[in-house]
Order: structure tokens, then C-alpha cells, then sequence
């Protein structure tokens, strides 16, 4: 189940909060490869290194990097501290975090009897390259607007792997990020979607969160089986928690596949089908043949949930302006920009539910 290959650390390539990418030299040639320097430290030229190769060998779009399973003749020290949260748990690396959740975190005070968002607004996402997109539209129409990631573990499961984050964070972009279920490396580790959105509220103080998966995303081509499936589990968890849940559409008129061309059939599953409770579906107002496809295709979701159309003018610009690099599945803006308008537009509709700063 695993491809393991010994090598040599190389060249760096680049490196990020978190993580180091770079060239091993092994039998099979030159791997490059990505060590996640809170489990195995930071490798330099020289180092011995065991790698898992598996998805390098698939040749993987998101994941298609070896990992550094080890740096065996340097070893990190153990660290101490408080913290009992295990996560990646029963893997060779799982790793034990301070859960905001437990009771040695001075947020546990705050959530032991938390049970209300109170109204926050909560942005669903089915893909992590969402996040930037939204972003740019919540800020281009409310600047200083607090924000706090909540990354789910449909994806990646440690958040460093996200260069995206690294760099919102760099930006002021994201009051703070939390990590709930297997996913790890947050600034706040959760057990449940539940307490990572109570934190956000409580712990954090935020005004606004947006939900997605880590990078990555495992899809089979079946109606149920990709891991898209737990927006709509998200949207129940908002509501569930009294929060105001608002669903970003995933479309796309570059999608060669057809399931995928138009609304993706991944947000009407998990919007028509697994949202149970009622959530504000945004529609970007497109123009065309395209935004006439659009709109038929949500036609179904309005009987359980509100469809809202937000106007897309200006929202080019503010994408253009967004920190980070918006790429999905390899396809960037120019390339993809009904499916970053879409994400803009969810942001700028929640911009419209808060108060006026």
C-alpha cells in the first residue's frame, strides 16, 4: 500500500510555514519531495531521508509529491507541553495536539457550554481553492473584516500543506485558521466541525468563517463518492449551531468533464441532497447561455433552501487583486473564471448580512 524509497535530501525548492520542499536524489532519480518540518524536522543537503512515494507514482495533480516519512539520523527532539488530542490517529504519524476543545486549553473555559453562533455567517465550500476567491469578494466589499478558516479533513490532511494559507496568514487575510476531525497544524485544533465553529465564534471572535477541505480532493466518479459530500454535512452542522449557513456554488465552464461542466453535480449532491437544513445558495448573476445553464441547474435546490442572485460586476477586479495565486484543479483565473466568480460572489453576499463597518 505504501511505495518506499530511501534517498538523499537535495536542493531546496521552496519552503512555507510548516513544510520544505525539495529534490531528493534517490535509485528511481531525482523524487521531489515535501517534509512537514513539525513531524520530521527540517532535512538539509545530505540527509538521509525515507520517502513514501505513492502518490508521485500516480502522478497525482494536488498530491503529487513523495513525503518525507523520516530523517533518520536526525531526528526532532520530543517536544513537551500540554495537549492529548491525537490526530492522523493509529497512523505511523499520528501526531498529538493541544485540542482548543480539552480542558488544558484556556479555550475550554469558553467552549464547555457553548451551543450558538448566534446568526455568524458561515461560507461552505466544496474545494480548499475556494477560500482565496471568497475572500476577495467579502473584502473588496467589507475591508478588516475577521475571518477564521475552518479546514475539514476531506482533503489534506495537514494544513501545512497549504501554501494558500500560509500566505493569506502572511497577508492578514485570516484572523486564524482551525483544523477539526483527522485534519492538523491549525492554529486551533477542534475534535468536531461543531466546537472548530464554536471556537471561530468564541475563541477567535471572528465575524465570518468559511468552511472547505484541505487541498485535494478524492472523487471516484460516482454520485456519492468524493469527499465533496461533507459540504452539505456542513451546511447541517451551521445550522445545527444556529449560525447563518451560505453555500458556494461549484461551476465551471472549463470543466472538460461533463458532471463537472455548468453547477457540478458534487454541490447540487451535497446542497439537494445532504443539506437538510436551509442555506443562502449563491448564484453568481452570469451572462449568457452559461448563466441561463446556471440558473436552471439550482432550479431544484429552491424548494428546501434560498437561492440568492449577487451581481458579479467589479468582483474581476477584486480576484485580480487577491494575494495568493487562485488556481483550481491546474486552472487559474483566466482559464476558470466563472468557477472564482462564483466563490467572489458568496463573499460578497456575506459581506451584505453583516453590520456596516
Amino acid at each position: 500500500m505504501i511505495r518506499w524509497r530511501e534517498g538523499v535530501a537535495g536542493r531546496v525548492r521552496r519552503s512555507w510555514a510548516g513544510a520544505v520542499e525539495l529534490d531528493v536524489e534517490t535509485p528511481d532519480g531525482v523524487v521531489p519531495s515535501l517534509a512537514y518540518t513539525d513531524l520530521v524536522g527540517s532535512p538539509v543537503p545530505g540527509d538521509l531521508v525515507l520517502l513514501n512515494t505513492s502518490a508521485y507514482a500516480l502522478g497525482l495533480g494536488t498530491g503529487g509529491l513523495a513525503l518525507v516519512v523520516a530523517v533518520p539520523d536526525r531526528l526532532p527532539a520530543d517536544r513537551g507541553g500540554p495537549g492529548h488530542l491525537v490526530k492522523a490517529r493509529y497512523t505511523p504519524l499520528q501526531a498529538t495536539v493541544l485540542g482548543v476543545d480539552e480542558p488544558d486549553s484556556p479555550g475550554h473555559d469558553i467552549l464547555r457550554d457553548a451551543d450558538d453562533l448566534q446568526g455568524l455567517p458561515v461560507v461552505v465550500a466544496d474545494l480548499h481553492s475556494a477560500l482565496p476567491a471568497v475572500l476577495a469578494g467579502l473584502y473588496a466589499a467589507r475591508p478588516g473584516t475577521r475571518v477564521a478558516y475552518v479546514m475539514t479533513d476531506g482533503g489534506a490532511l495537514p494544513l501545512a500543506y497549504s501554501r494558500t494559507v500560509a500566505s493569506l496568514r502572511d497577508s492578514r487575510w485570516l484572523a486564524g485558521s482551525i483544523t477539526v476531525g483527522q485534519a492538523f497544524g491549525g492554529d486551533l485544533e477542534a475534535v468536531t466541525l461543531h466546537t472548530g465553529l464554536l471556537a471561530a465564534r468564541w475563541v477567535l471572535d471572528v465575524e465570518c468563517v468559511v468552511v472547505a477541505q484541505g487541498p485535494g480532493n478524492l472523487g471516484t466518479g460516482t454520485r456519492w463518492g468524493f469527499s465533496g459530500v461533507a459540504a452539505g454535512e456542513a451546511v447541517n452542522a451551521v445550522a445545527a449551531l444556529r449560525g447563518h449557513p451560505v453555500a458556494a456554488l461549484r461551476i465551471s465552464a472549463a470543466d472538460p468533464r461533463p458532471r463537472h461542466r455548468g453547477v457540478s453535480h458534487h454541490s447540487l449532491t451535497a446542497y439537494g441532497r445532504v443539506a437538510l437544513a436551509r442555506a443562502d445558495v449563491v448564484v453568481p448573476d452570469l451572462s449568457g447561455a452559461f448563466g441561463q445553464r446556471v440558473w436552471s441547474a439550482v432550479e431544484p435546490l429552491r424548494e428546501r433552501h434560498h437561492v440568492v442572485s449577487v451581481p458579479v460586476d467589479g468582483l474581476d477586479v477584486a480576484l485580480a487583486d487577491s494575494p495568493v495565486t487562485l488556481s483550481s484543479m491546474g486552472r487559474g483565473l483566466a482559464d476558470d473564471r466563472e468557477y472564482f466568480l462564483a466563490c467572489a460572489a458568496a463573499g460578497r453576499h456575506v459581506a451584505g448580512l453583516l453590520p456596516k463597518g
